[in-house]
């Protein structure tokens, strides 16, 4: 059965329907990895990323047969503040550009074996300017957040997320300070290339909209609804519609990760069951990280969006689990144990 919320506020309690790792499954796939021919622990992190998905997917050697990305894309009211250097007809343009394989994210998806999909939300219907209110009406979050978990394959084992929006730098630096507070300035980055000139127009723009939406601290709903888009509302869905078939996330950079730091706020366990591909060049990701106590598999100085470092990380993960169910044993190899 597809997951689905029935109202924006069960965010706060929607947790205690989603299952939990297999703690059984995580111990029997620590227990193979001790046993393959190699000193205990000397694969480092694949061995944690091998004893994780055995967790999420309840058995103890997990295989992905079936990989899926999801690009969501919306547009933000907020540009009509002057945050970004690209017109809104961008998003419009890149989403093209997915659909017909000339992006990023296409070879990245290619080389590491993942089936893009790509969602376009109401591209001709941006938010609105969270500065003069609220971004979205909780139906419009509720009814985007929906669209999001009904993207899910459930027959994946495991989902990358993505985003394209011109203007979600600055939504995602706005839901950042709005979960985790701390000074604006520390969450906003260039994005697509701003100029000073441009970050300063940004932090004004957080600034106003995290005064006239004060209320909504340490609400999640509220958040999302106040200062989101419908992209970061569909990831969020996407993350819980995944945790309901227990189905392991890799997040992508800032963005990414700013949309589904909201669920933190209503839980931190919403989140247990993602990865964070990378950490990203912009400068509030190691922040995030930190507030939401998560360590990207990769860094390579990425900030492009589209669910590309997460893509790549893919690469990790197919390798950690090769590793996990294609070593011989030291019984099954014939090798003397210490």
């Amino acid at each position: 059965m597809t997951f689905a919320l029935a109202a924006l506020s069960d965010l706060a309690t929607v947790v205690g329907n989603l299952p939990a790792a297999d703690a059984d499954a995580a111990t029997a796939a620590r227990a193979r990895q001790n046993s393959l021919t190699k000193p205990p622990g000397s694969l480092g992190r694949l061995e944690e990323i091998a004893e994780f998905m055995a967790a999420w997917r309840a058995t103890a050697r997990p295989e992905i047969w079936k990989a899926q990305a999801l690009v969501f894309a919306g547009n933000h009211g907020i540009c009509a503040q002057g945050v970004n250097p690209y017109p809104q007809e961008v998003t419009v343009q890149m989403v093209a550009n997915f659909q017909n394989g000339g992006a990023a994210i296409n070879q990245l998806c290619r080389a590491n074996g993942a089936d893009l999909n790509v969602m376009a939300i109401d591209l001709d219907r941006p938010t609105a300017d969270f500065t003069q209110g609220p971004a979205m009406s909780e139906a419009e979050a509720l009814e985007a957040l929906n669209r999001g978990a009904a993207a899910v394959d459930e027959g994946a084992d495991i989902l990358i997320l993505g985003e394209m929006g011109i203007g979600n730098s600055t939504v995602a630096a706005a839901l950042a300070a709005a979960c985790f507070g701390g000074d604006v300035r520390e969450w906003v980055g260039p994005g697509t290339g701003s100029d000073p000139a441009g970050i300063a127009r940004k932090v004004d723009a957080i600034d106003r909209g995290l005064a006239k939406h004060a209320a909504t601290k340490g609400n999640a709903a509220a958040i999302l609804a106040a200062l989101g888009g419908r992209e970061q509302a569909a990831i969020c869905g996407a993350v819980l519609a995944a945790r309901a078939a227990r189905i392991p996330v890799i997040l992508d950079g800032f963005i990414c990760t700013a949309a589904a730091a909201v669920l933190a706020v209503a839980d931190t366990r919403l989140l247990d069951h993602c990865l964070v591909g990378h950490a990203s060049a912009e400068p509030g990701h190691r922040k995030l990280l930190a507030a939401i106590n998560k360590r990207p598999v990769l860094e390579f100085d990425m900030r492009l969006g589209e669910g590309s470092g997460a893509a790549l990380a893919l690469g990790i993960v197919r390798s950690a689990l090769a590793c996990h169910n294609g070593m011989a044993t030291f019984g099954e190899a014939g090798v003397s144990e210490a």
